[in-house]
């Protein structure tokens, strides 16, 4: 596994509970983008991803997150991931994530599918 992808998904989570938005841009290239499902047009650059992060934003602490690498190469990490609302659905999580070799990430897409209501 990558140290930078262990690292960045460590940060994300900090993030995700926080939603603050230094620790947000943290995570990100400039001119990242992010996809908040693979068909829609992404969130650019940090101002972007910052407001549509806490537009989405979720109340700290009310969720678990549990993951597994699937692919890691030198250019992309894909990771299967568990988001448990404590007073909601749970969603299987696929990530596809390209770090930098500083461990930014400039492209971010998700994909997460409501375990109670299978498609």
């Amino acid at each position: 596994m990558s140290g930078y992808l262990e690292a960045w998904i460590t940060d994300y989570r900090r993030a995700w509970e926080s939603n603050e938005p230094d620790d947000i841009r943290a995570l990100f290239t400039e001119d990242a983008e992010y996809r908040t499902d693979p068909w829609v047009v992404p969130w650019r650059g940090h101002e972007e991803i910052v407001a549509g992060w806490r537009k989405k934003r979720d109340a700290p602490g009310s969720t678990a997150f549990e993951w597994s690498e699937l692919v890691a190469t030198p250019d992309v990490s894909i990771i299967q991931g568990t988001t448990v609302y404590r007073d909601g659905p749970t969603y299987s999580n696929l990530w596809v994530i390209k770090l930098t070799s500083e461990g930014l990430a400039r492209e971010f897409t998700e994909w997460w599918m409501d375990q109670s209501n299978p498609s």
